[in-house]
C-alpha cells in the first residue's frame, strides 16, 4: 500500500470540484493527519449545508492499521465536527468511543459518545456482532435511535461492504433524501449486493453492485 501525499489529494479535490462539482462528500481511507487536515480545509470552501459522510476506515479486514495513530486524534478534533453522518463498524466504533461493544445496548452508548464529538449523526454498523445475531445497524442523531435490522447472509461476508454502505448513503443524500431513509435504502442495497456476491480469484468475495441495483 502506497500512501498518497496530502498535496496530491488536494489537487484531486480541486479538479473534481472545478469540473463536476458535488452534491455530497464521502470520505474513505484518509491514512494521515495531513490528509485529514487537507480535506477539512477543502470542506471549509464548500457550501455549508453540503452533506458530508465520513467512513472512518481505521483497520483492514486482515487487521492492518489503515489510519495513523495521530490521524485518529485529528479525525476526532477536526473532521467529525464537520460531518453529517459518520459510519463506523464495531471495531472502529470501539476505537472512537473507547468502550467494548458486544450488543445493541453497547452500540447505543457508543453512538452517544461518538455523537458528542461533533457529527450530526452516527451510524454504527453491526456486521461484526456474533453470527447468531441479526445484521443490526444503529442510527443516532442526538435525539433518537433508529435500528435497521436485516437478515444475516452466510458465506463469510465480502470485500467492501462498509465502503458500499457509506457510498450508498452519500448517493441518496445527494439526491435530497432524508438521512433515515438514505440509511434504510443503503442497507437494502448492500444486502442485495451481498446476496449476489461472487468469487474472483483468491481472497474474499466481491459485492455485485450491478445486480444489487436491479429491482
Amino acid at each position: 500500500m502506497l500512501p498518497i501525499e496530502a498535496s496530491f489529494v488536494r489537487q484531486q479535490i480541486d479538479v473534481v470540484l472545478a469540473d463536476i462539482g458535488a452534491d455530497c462528500v464521502k470520505t474513505g481511507m484518509l491514512r494521515s493527519a495531513e490528509v485529514i487536515e487537507t480535506l477539512v480545509d477543502a470542506l471549509e470552501a464548500l457550501t455549508p449545508h453540503l452533506p458530508v459522510v465520513v467512513d472512518p476506515i481505521m483497520v483492514s479486514s486482515s487487521g492492518e492499521p489503515l489510519l495513523d495513530r495521530g490521524a485518529v486524534d485529528t479525525l476526532k478534533r477536526a473532521l467529525l465536527v464537520r460531518t453529517t453522518v459518520v459510519t463506523p463498524n464495531l471495531p472502529e466504533a470501539e476505537a472512537l468511543s473507547g468502550m467494548r461493544i458486544e450488543g445493541a445496548a453497547a452500540m447505543r452508548e457508543a453512538a452517544r459518545l461518538i455523537h458528542r464529538m461533533g457529527p450530526r449523526a452516527v451510524v454504527i454498523k453491526g456486521g461484526h456482532l456474533g453470527p447468531d445475531q441479526a445484521a443490526l445497524d444503529l442510527l443516532y442523531d442526538g435525539q433518537r435511535y433508529v435500528e435497521f435490522s436485516g437478515e444475516r447472509i452466510g458465506g463469510g461476508g465480502a470485500h467492501g461492504t462498509g465502503c458500499a454502505f457509506s457510498a450508498a448513503i452519500a448517493a441518496w443524500l445527494a439526491r435530497g433524501v432524508e438521512l433515515e431513509e438514505a440509511v434504510r435504502k443503503a442497507k437494502e442495497f448492500v444486502t442485495r449486493a451481498l446476496k449476489y456476491a461472487f468469487q474472483l480469484g483468491e481472497g474474499r468475495r466481491l459485492l455485485d453492485h450491478l445486480r444489487a441495483s436491479e429491482k
